[in-house]
């Protein structure tokens, strides 16, 4: 099957509520083992979240955009809720009768975790089921700003309960870790795909690409693109230096203020949308800054794991 995953805001200025806990964080955490947990069933997956977007509305827009581009079969738009420190539970959205089916065998298993089942709810209000083309779903999984289900609260546990609810299953055998991607000697087409479509790069159309692992033209094109941020030769054809970009990249490095990283800056640069220059200076720092502030980090400037995670996952 091929599901569209929206994770919920991540997109300033669509950032989500604040509690105990931030929702960004949260539906970052648990939409990223959706994604990796469907995949190890083997089914397709959209990430349908945009990298930036100047307006709520535009975010709102390119994720139906994307899911309705990919004709995905289900959308699945992950959230968290807060209210006033006292309304806690779970609850889904739908528009359609499809929908609501879909909707209750996931309500059903998260509310085995122990959270209150306050049922599956009409959505005609919300812009991204109004808008996709398929049958969709919104789950808002707890309140954030609940101390009593962030008690409950596990991030595996949540995405489990939504995997075997869309699904009736989970993976058999446990993900590996990852090992330290610098190392990593896998070059197939699948893994760049992958890859490039973890670091927002688009084909020429400006969509992320299937991973299929073909080496067609949407591939080529991405390739260009990336090796062209990065300061390569813009060959379309990923080689020894073009993978070790791409690794390097994923290593996900600390990376420091006057730091001259090349490759892994430029790839910063590109995503701040700053002048790409492969130094990080003065320049540089006040977009992360600005970029950690906006993403409620520590606005230090440093890119250590918590601003990565934001970054690439």
């Amino acid at each position: 099957m091929k599901f569209g995953i929206d994770i919920g805001h991540n997109c300033p200025p669509d950032t989500g509520a604040r509690g105990i806990k931030i929702e960004d964080n949260l539906t970052l955490d648990v939409g990223n083992r959706v994604i990796s947990k469907l995949k190890a069933l083997g089914h397709q997956v959209v990430d349908c979240k945009p990298d930036r977007a100047s307006t709520v509305g535009e975010s709102l827009r390119k994720r139906c955009a994307t899911a309705n581009a990919n004709k995905v079969e289900l959308f699945v738009s992950i959230h968290f809720n807060a209210f006033n420190r006292q309304a806690n539970g779970t609850e889904v959205f739908s528009i359609s009768d499809t929908g609501r089916k879909i909707a209750k065998p996931v309500l059903d298993e998260i509310v085995k975790l122990g959270f209150f089942n306050r049922g599956v709810k009409n959505g005609s209000h919300l812009f991204v089921l109004k808008n996709t083309d398929m049958p969709a779903i919104l789950i808002e999984c707890c309140f954030i700003d609940s101390q009593k289900d962030m008690n409950l609260y596990n991030p595996e546990a949540m995405a489990n309960a939504i995997v075997k609810g869309l699904t009736g299953k989970l993976p058999t055998t446990p993900l590996p870790p990852v090992a330290d991607e610098e190392d990593n000697p896998d070059t197939t087409i699948q893994r760049l795909q992958k890859a490039l479509n973890r670091l927002k790069i688009t084909d020429k159309n400006g969509r992320s690409l299937l991973e299929d692992g073909v080496n067609g033209t949407a591939t080529k094109s991405a390739i260009e693109k990336f090796q062209s941020i990065v300061g390569i030769q813009q060959t379309g054809i990923a080689g020894d230096t073009t993978w070790n970009a791409i690794n390097q990249i994923l290593a996900k490095r600390v990376i420091r203020v006057n730091h001259a990283g090349g490759v892994v800056v430029r790839y910063l640069q590109f995503r701040l949308g700053v002048e790409i220059d492969g130094v990080y200076g003065p320049q540089t720092e006040v977009a992360m800054k600005r970029f950690q502030q906006q993403n409620g980090l520590t606005a230090d400037g440093i890119v250590g794991p918590v601003t990565w995670q934001k970054l690439i996952g």
